[in-house]
Order: structure tokens, then sequence, then C-alpha cells
């Protein structure tokens, strides 16, 4: 005799109810690495993947340390002066490279301090801009669309922020 097994009330689980998107699992919250100094910033890029756009500090060698939050303001170094910026939230990302030599001449240099690069079309990049270079330290805004979550990490003569496109 055969039994008859009638389920209800089950409703499926769908695969992004139950996984990270992307695996990604980096969270929001503030991310330091050492604060070592070390060379000079050489170069800003930027790049989009399947997952999170990607920004990338070139640094000459010795790679240092860096500091990066979401903020409520960022603010341009040493002076103070608001940087405004585009997105639903700003990062204050800060390496420890200077942007100037030993004898004050620039190691990287920006044609628009408020557009560093063209992240046009970015799903989570919405603008970079300079907020200075000061006693061993560069730091630039970066506005993204929401409070997302970001890895940082280093690579020899780079220091890479990830910023999800979606949680």
């Amino acid at each position: 005799m055969a039994a008859l097994v009638v389920l209800v009330g089950l409703v499926p689980v769908s695969a992004s109810a139950t996984d990270e998107y992307c695996g990604i699992t980096w969270g929001s919250g503030v991310k330091s690495g050492p604060q070592d100094m070390g060379g000079n910033l050489v170069g800003l890029r930027a790049g989009r993947g399947d997952c999170y756009d990607t920004l990338v500090f070139d640094v000459q060698e010795p790679v240092g340390g860096y500091w990066v939050s979401y903020v409520d303001e960022v603010f341009e170094d040493p002076t103070g002066a608001p940087v405004p910026l585009r997105g639903g939230a700003k990062l204050v990302v800060t390496v420890y490279a200077s942007a100037f030599d030993e004898s004050g001449r620039p190691t990287y240099s920006y044609a628009n301090r408020a557009e560093l690069l063209d992240v046009t079309g970015f799903p989570t990049f919405r603008q970079m801009a300079w907020a200075g270079s000061f006693e061993g330290t560069t730091s630039v805004g970066l506005g993204v669309r929401a409070r997302l979550p970001f890895r940082v990490f280093t690579l020899p003569g780079r220091v890479v922020v990830d910023v999800a496109h979606f949680w």
C-alpha cells in the first residue's frame, strides 16, 4: 500500500535569498592596514568587474598602509574644506603614500581635482575627487551609489579598493 504525502505551504527558496551576492562577505565597516609610510603615489586607475568596481592606487615601492571608511562628509587635507561628491554614500580613501617627492615635485598630477577618473557608466562608482596629499598621506573622496560592502588590500606597487555592486 502506497502512502500519499501532500506538502502544503512550502515555498521554494531562491538562491539569491540564501547566498551572498557573488560570494561577497566584506561588510561596510572601516578597513585599515599598517600605518607604515610607503613610496610615492604615481597613478590612479579604475575598473569594472561583474561583482564590484575597483579603484587602484599605483605606488612606488614600498607600499604603505591605508585607511578607508564611509563618512558623512569628505574633507580636504590640510584645509578642511568639504569635498563635494555625487552618490548616495561617500568613502574617504587614505593611502600612506605622498603625491610629492622629497623635493616637493608632484609624483601624481591630475587634470581636474573634482573628476580624477571618468567613471561614467560604472555600476557603483559615481565620482572620484582629490582630497589632498599632506604629511605623507594622500586622500581621495569616492562617491558611490549606496553604502555597499567594500574590501581593501595591497599588492606589489598597489593599494586596491573594491566596492560591491550590491549587497
